[in-house]
């Protein structure tokens, strides 16, 4: 049965949630500007109602309610909406770095221009076209040692820079590892204090909120899976509970009994929450030659680095690089900066292991095009004559006019760089003879079919139809069709994010309007409670000190 200070509880109560509501507004409009904050809301609920006074009194058919209050604070959030944007980001983050990377190659191999490769094969094959018509020239031959000079420089340039970017991306994938384990170690962090509040039927939204940050900001780096499972003692029915973060990668590879899931922060009940036991880092193997090997998964213990793993490996959960597929920027790294294909540990130690990568195709292909450049020019020039003669006045037959086999070993002989005389412009020897010269210049742009060095069906000659000229072209295209591919995904992948994000926003972000609606909603709510409160004093003031005076 109500008691007769009833009216003065139920209108306490009312005092009580809107003053929450108030302050929970409040709250909300402080953090208008904070980055990964989610707006809450008080969920309020109608208090228990009282039966009816008696059986005998049907003039009160239903309950007497006893007002209100605030069941909950509760973020405004959507968990699919939020899978969505991770799944986006990730996205973002392999396109971004990976448009990234394909800027930088394409500054350095600079073409279409005037400064390009292209341009010092262009000279050079000048300078030739020019010695052709005046062989006995000095000067028109010093002309094409120096041109010929260029062309090295040129491609001792490319190379050293493509392996620079190679090296950076090796650099950058230790700088990612590095926030990705700080990711790891935050989110663990968070998911400890969580599970200290929940227990007790608190709710925890500001730790919510960080850590749903820390999530998103590891979704730009690699795909992953996040679950939740409820913590111990008597949660709210509204605690989200305690995360595990799995890694979203085809793990058939995984040298683990049972393949199991890669979990990078394991949220599960049997574990120490906020201890290295609770997280898995990454570590990462190279080669000599910056190849990515494999990333290995486990506890950061004191002195865990990733040889001493690579050492132990049969007892490790790690993933081979070229099976390791979870987009982001660390996926884009690894195929910028090369991984090994058809590697195992415990192999052969002199196992020929394929590298790939965006990187390693270009300086593959281009050390490709050099050694046959060298191969077929050496094969013309020693087919001619130089201007030198011999004791017995005979001109001299030509000699290999550049050494070593790709791009970062090519040079002009010695020989040539210290006499030009050498340089065999004459297929005959006879004074004037330049036919030579023209035929050194036609390698660039004559079909591999058409070579003096052609051996059909040899695996380390361009295709029988292709030239030097074209086969350097179709480099230069592929890479603008990969850097275009990957503008155009990133740009593509930008707009869905952003839808996302904008659908995200809507349901989660604070609008300073609505806020508003609500601080004078609730304020009016607030005054009317106060207002209820005085008429139910002013009420037992009469019972109290103004009844029972009759006759007095």
């Amino acid at each position: 049965m109500a008691s007769t200070f009833n009216g003065l509880e139920v209108a306490k109560r009312a005092l009580h949630t809107q003053q929450s509501a108030l302050y929970t507004t409040g709250h909300n409009i402080s953090n208008a500007n904070t980055e990964g904050y989610t707006r809450q809301r008080v969920n309020m609920t109608q208090t228990g109602p009282y039966p009816p006074a008696s059986r005998n009194r049907p003039e009160i058919p239903g309950q007497v309610g006893s007002g209100v209050e605030a069941g909950s604070i509760q973020r405004v959030r959507d968990s699919f909406i939020d899978k969505q944007y991770r799944e986006e980001n990730t996205k973002v983050g392999y396109y971004e770095t990976k448009a990234d990377m394909m800027t930088k190659l394409e500054a350095i191999l600079n073409e279409p221009t005037e400064e390009g490769l292209s341009q010092s094969f262009d000279l050079f094959w000048q300078s030739l076209h020019d010695l052709s018509t005046n062989p006995e020239d000095s000067g028109a031959r010093a002309v094409v040692k120096e041109r010929a000079n260029a062309v090295v420089d040129s491609l001792q340039y490319v190379h050293s820079s493509l392996e620079k970017v190679r090296a950076n991306q090796k650099d950058e994938i230790g700088v990612n590892n590095s926030k990705i384990n700080s990711l790891i170690d935050q989110i663990n962090q968070v998911n400890e204090q969580i599970s200290k509040i929940e227990p007790h039927g608190y709710v925890p939204n500001d730790l919510y909120d960080e850590r749903d940050r820390l999530i998103d900001q590891l979704s730009t780096y690699a795909d992953i899976k996040v679950d939740y499972r409820a913590s111990s003692g008597q949660p709210s029915a509204i605690a989200q509970g305690i995360a595990t973060i799995t890694l979203a990668v085809d793990n058939s590879d995984v040298e683990q009994e049972g393949n199991d899931p890669v979990v990078l922060v394991d949220g599960g009940a049997d574990v120490e929450l906020g201890s290295s036991d609770a997280v898995n880092h990454l570590f990462t193997d190279f080669d000599n030659d910056n190849n990515l090997k494999a990333i290995f998964f486990a506890n950061p213990t004191e002195g865990t680095t990733a040889e001493s793993l690579a050492d132990d490996y049969e007892n490790q959960q790690f993933i081979y690089s070229d099976n390791f597929n979870v987009q982001g920027k660390l996926q884009a790294l690894i195929d910028g900066a090369g991984y090994l294909t058809d590697f195992q540990y415990g192999g052969a130690d002199d196992a020929d292991y394929t590298s790939a990568g965006e990187i390693n195709k270009i300086v593959t292909n281009i050390d490709t095009m050099v050694s046959q450049f060298i191969t077929e020019f050496n094969a013309v020039h020693q087919d001619g004559y130089a201007l030198k003669t011999d004791e017995n006045g005979n001109p001299l037959q030509g000699e290999a006019f550049f050494t070593g086999t790709t791009a970062d070993t090519i040079a002009v002989s010695d020989a040539i760089l210290n006499d030009v005389d050498l340089i065999a412009a004459s297929t005959t020897g006879a004074t004037g003879d330049g036919e030579n010269a023209i035929e050194l210049a036609n390698v660039y742009t004559k079909r591999v079919e058409e070579y003096l060095s052609y051996e059909e069906g040899d695996p380390a000659q361009l295709d029988d139809k292709a030239t030097i000229k074209s086969y350097f072209e179709s480099i230069i295209g592929e890479m603008g069709v990969v850097a275009e591919e990957a503008n155009t995904m990133l740009n593509n992948s930008q707009i869905l994010r952003q839808q996302v994000s904008e659908s995200k926003q809507a349901i989660s972000s604070v609008s300073l309007d609505e806020e508003m609606t609500n601080l004078i909603q609730f304020q009016h709510a607030y005054n009317a409670a106060a207002r209820s409160m005085t008429v139910v004093d002013e009420m037992l003031d009469r019972i109290i000190n103004s009844m029972g005076l009759v006759g007095r």
